[in-house]
Order: structure tokens, then C-alpha cells, then sequence
């Protein structure tokens, strides 16, 4: 029986591609099945090669891509005769050169069907301009959406002049409190750990009086001069066997040392260092009084200072009694000078400055030659007409919890220090009690700041004078 044979025709995007037979049909698989070859073996990177290196020989460069895609619609148009050149011309707008080629592949009108090279360049090239055109402008969108973005996300140069301004005002006025605070901390650290070191010293040492040599001399012109040794050779041959010492400079070039020239009183004025102990306070040198607890009279010789650096980078000045007298059990009136043996005046950080006292210049004093007490008090606020039954609680009252009234000793040391305070109070209260010879109570003793000597205070509490209150 001989098989029927139907003719079928399948058609493109531009007209009927192919008349024939069933078989014929299925072999060409005009539809899916063939689009799905024609996909795949467009894959072949081969043949990719083989059209980009034709493209290269064929389309210029310098042809502008909207020419180029012109000129590829002007020459499928003189190809388009036939239906399948009118489906070569469709699949070329829609620049799908590879699949014209590949879409006949096995039909046994393949190679009439198939492009000519110059034709799947053209379209090829066109493919590859529409896809270039496109990446290009999803390129421009993305770099103008990122420069929106960041002129949004950016400052101003007003902005960022104004955020400099308001950072710069904030660190003038905050910098200066935290390098303050942190200098404070440092000094008081270093200050402690100082007079720790120097009252072990101290108490090391059998006696500290009758170092160097102290007497006055007259030549035979009759001129008087003092032989002084004392402060450099008690520094030498005393101090310097309990203390480490690195250097050791006479009164006449205590800068060596570190010593400033000049520092600033704690309570206004600046001043020259003290070179001997007339300069230190004249008051330690010849004072006298007369008052209704009677007369009275004191006199030294006036030695000259030396100075010294520590291992641990203070710089000291020494100023040194050699005729320091012992402590007796006094229940009346007595001059300070002849019972202190030592008073250094410190700084922490030598000409590093501020050489300010209270800060990194300060004061110790030692008393009595055997048994002695090293202070060193740290002053802070001075008040003014304080009665006696005021005096004890009026430094906590009025200055706060960290504040004392200083003692007997304390207050003697304030007092030998005077004018490196800058203070001027005439009387100071210590905290030290004694039984009043007159009335039989108990009395804070005071200094007279100009007579030198402690005395029981007579007007009991009628009488105001002045506390410098110093830190716990």
C-alpha cells in the first residue's frame, strides 16, 4: 500500500519559509523543537569566532552605531526576494543572525537557505550594537543614580567649615580642663610619692643638725664675711647616703639643677627663686616683738641654698639650719626659726613649667634635729576673721570634706613659706590645741605671721584671724 504524502507549508516572521511534505516538515521542525537546536548550537564558540573576525574585517569602526544599524536594514532589504530572505531579514532586526544560520541546519535545503558570511556579520553586528547600547545606557543610569545618591550623602564646604568651627570651640573650652585634670592628677601622684620618699630619708639619718661650716669671718681690712658650706654640705654628706641624688649645684647656679629663675606665687605675682634663707622670708633671719605677752627677740645667720635632682627627675632647693634646737613641750609663746632644720622648695618637672606653686612647685618643711617631722602641705583656700570656736570645723564647713585646718607643725611650714604663697594674713590658725596659762582652756595655737613665733591666742573667742585650709 503506498503512503499518502500530505504537503504542509511552514511559515517566518516574514512570509512562508519552505513548502513541502510531512517529512519534509518534521525534518525542518519549524517551531520548537528547532529553535532549541538553534539555541544550542549557538553556543559554538567557534563559529562565534569565525563572524566576530569577519565582523572586525567588514565593519568599520569609525561608523557611527545608528549608521551601522541603517545600513544593515538597507542591505537585508536588497537580499529580501523570497520568503527566506524575508526570514533572514526578520531574524536580522531582531539581531538574531546565529539562529537564521542554525535554524535550517540538517534541512536538505540548508545551504540554499543559509546567509551569506557578509549577511551574518551585518546581522551579528547589529545584535551585539542593540545589546552594547543597552549595557551602555544601564551603565549611565546606574553612574547618575550614584551621583544623586552621593549629592545627597555629601557636605556642604559650609557644612563641614561650621562642623570644623564648632569642633574647634568645643576642644578650647574642654582641652584645657582635661589637660588640667590630667596634670593635677599627675602632680598630686607625684608630689605624695615625693614626701613619702623624704620623710623615709629623713628618718634615716642619726641627726640633722652641725653639717658644713656656719661662722662669720673678718679680714684684716675689717671686712665680714660669712664662710657658708652649710645647705651643700649637708646635701652631700647627709642626704645624698639616704636619698638617691644624680646632681648637686651650689647658690650660685641652682639653674643647673633645674630650679627656675622665676615662678608664680599661689596666690598672685610672679617673684625670683630664693637663692639664701633672707630671701626665702626675712623673718627667719632677725624678728622681734613686743605685745602684752611680753618682749621678745630672734636672730640667725643668713645661709645661702643649694640645689639637687633626684633620681626620679625632681629638682630641689635646700635651704638648711644647722643650729636647729629640739622640741619642748611649750605652753607659751616661742619663735619657729630656730626649730626647723631643712625646708626644700620642689618642682615636679623642673623648667618644664608652669612653675607655678600649688602646681607643680611645692614645699616641705623638717623640724627638730632628733625625732623630726617632715610636712609638706598642700594649701587651697585661705579664710578670713574666723573666731576660735569657728577654727576647727571652718575649712570642712567652707571648703569641703577634703580640707583641713592645718597643724601646729603644718602651719609653721606656712609660715617659713609665706611669700612663695603670696598670702597676707597677718595671724593663722593652727589646729594644735594648748591650756591657756590665762583662762585654762583649750585654744588653737596661731602664727604671727611678722613676729614669728606661735602664741595661745588671749581674746579667746572674741578674737577672729585667718585659716589657710590645706588638702587632707
Amino acid at each position: 500500500m503506498k503512503k499518502q504524502r500530505s504537503v504542509i507549508t511552514c511559515t517566518g516572521g516574514g512570509g512562508p519559509l519552505l513548502t513541502g511534505t510531512i517529512e519534509e516538515s518534521q525534518a525542518y521542525n519549524c517551531h520548537s523543537e528547532q529553535r532549541e537546536r538553534a539555541e544550542a548550537q549557538s553556543e559554538n564558540h567557534a563559529f562565534r569566532g569565525a563572524v566576530l573576525r569577519e565582523s572586525s574585517k567588514t565593519v568599520s569602526e569609525s561608523v557611527p552605531q545608528y549608521e551601522q544599524v541603517s545600513n544593515i536594514g538597507q542591505t537585508l532589504k536588497r537580499v529580501q526576494g523570497d520568503n527566506i530572505s524575508s526570514l533572514r531579514a526578520d531574524e536580522c532586526r531582531r539581531g538574531n543572525p546565529v539562529e537564521v544560520a542554525t535554524r535550517l541546519t540538517g534541512s536538505p535545503r540548508a545551504s540554499a537557505l543559509a546567509m551569506t558570511p557578509t549577511e551574518s556579520v551585518l546581522c551579528l553586528v547589529n545584535r551585539l550594537l542593540v545589546k552594547k547600547c543597552a549595557f551602555t545606557m544601564a551603565a549611565r543610569l546606574s553612574r547618575f543614580h550614584n551621583r544623586l545618591v552621593g549629592l545627597r550623602s555629601a557636605f556642604t564646604m559650609a557644612e563641614i567649615l561650621l562642623s570644623l568651627t564648632i569642633i574647634g570651640v568645643v576642644a578650647a573650652i574642654t582641652l584645657p580642663s582635661l589637660t588640667g585634670n590630667i596634670n593635677e592628677r599627675t602632680w598630686n601622684t607625684q608630689r605624695k610619692a615625693l614626701y613619702a620618699r623624704f620623710s623615709q630619708a629623713i628618718a634615716l639619718m642619726p641627726a640633722l643638725n652641725g653639717y658644713g661650716t656656719l661662722r662669720e669671718t673678718t679680714d684684716s681690712a675689717g671686712s665680714t664675711s660669712i664662710e657658708d658650706t652649710a645647705a651643700e654640705t649637708f646635701v652631700t654628706n647627709g642626704l645624698s647616703k639616704v636619698l638617691k641624688i644624680n646632681n648637686i649645684c651650689d647658690s650660685e647656679h641652682i639653674e643647673d639643677c633645674g630650679i627656675p629663675s622665676k615662678y608664680t606665687k599661689m596666690w598672685g605675682g610672679t617673684a625670683d627663686m630664693p637663692a639664701k634663707l633672707s630671701e626665702l622670708r626675712a623673718e627667719l633671719i632677725s624678728v622681734s616683738y613686743s605685745d602684752t605677752t611680753g618682749t621678745g627677740s630672734h636672730s640667725m645667720l643668713d645661709t645661702k641654698a643649694a640645689a639637687f635632682e633626684t633620681a626620679n627627675g625632681e629638682s630641689i632647693l635646700a635651704f638648711y639650719n644647722p643650729n636647729c634646737i629640739a622640741n619642748m613641750a611649750e605652753n607659751s609663746n616661742y619663735f619657729l626659726a630656730p626649730k626647723f632644720c631643712a625646708n626644700f622648695v620642689y618642682d615636679l618637672n623642673g623648667n618644664k613649667g608652669p612653675n607655678t606653686v600649688g602646681k607643680d612647685i611645692g614645699f616641705m618643711t623638717v623640724w627638730y634635729p632628733s625625732d623630726s617631722v617632715v610636712v609638706a602641705p598642700m594649701p587651697y583656700k585661705v579664710l578670713n576673721g574666723v573666731t576660735a570656736d569657728e577654727a576647727a570645723t571652718a575649712c570642712t564647713v567652707n571648703a569641703g570634706d577634703e580640707y583641713r585646718i592645718p597643724t601646729r607643725d603644718e602651719t609653721g611650714s606656712l609660715y617659713i613659706n609665706y611669700n612663695m604663697l603670696g598670702l597676707s594674713s597677718s595671724v593663722m590658725y593652727s589646729s594644735t590645741k594648748v591650756k591657756s596659762p590665762w583662762s585654762g582652756e583649750l585654744r588653737q595655737w596661731v602664727v604671727g605671721s611678722y613676729t614669728g613665733q606661735y602664741r595661745i591666742p588671749h581674746a579667746g573667742t572674741a578674737g577672729t584671724w585667718d585659716i589657710v585650709c590645706v588638702k587632707r
